[in-house]
């Protein structure tokens, strides 16, 4: 159960910080005014707020595995947003983070 939460905070957490990254993209790149940007700083302050509700006590290692997510996430939110494409490198390296999220986070050890 601790495993679903983890992961589902990681997802929740990827959504706040690349989002707000993005809301602050488009108010500074693109244009879009304040209110995009005060947008995109909530969400980022809402992300370190979540990233504090994983189950696990150890803010480097969930930082750590949380950049793992972010790389993968921000492929994923490009893709869907931007219309980007990634190329077979791309999706490597993410898969290589996520492997490395996998390892630092749910490798069995003892107490």
């Amino acid at each position: 159960m601790d495993t679903l939460r983890s992961i589902a905070l990681f997802l929740a957490a990827a959504v706040a910080e690349i989002g707000g990254a993005w809301l602050v993209w488009q108010g500074v790149r693109e244009h879009r005014g304040w209110m995009w940007i005060g947008a995109g700083v909530v969400a980022l302050g809402l992300y370190g707020f979540v990233a504090t509700l994983q189950p696990d006590a150890n803010f480097g290692r969930i930082l750590a595995a949380y950049g793992g997510v972010f790389v993968a996430g921000s492929l994923v939110w490009g893709m869907v947003a931007d219309g980007f494409e990634p190329d077979r490198y791309d999706v490597i390296g993410a898969l290589v983070c996520l492997v490395g999220v996998a390892v630092i986070m749910y490798a069995p050890r003892s107490a």
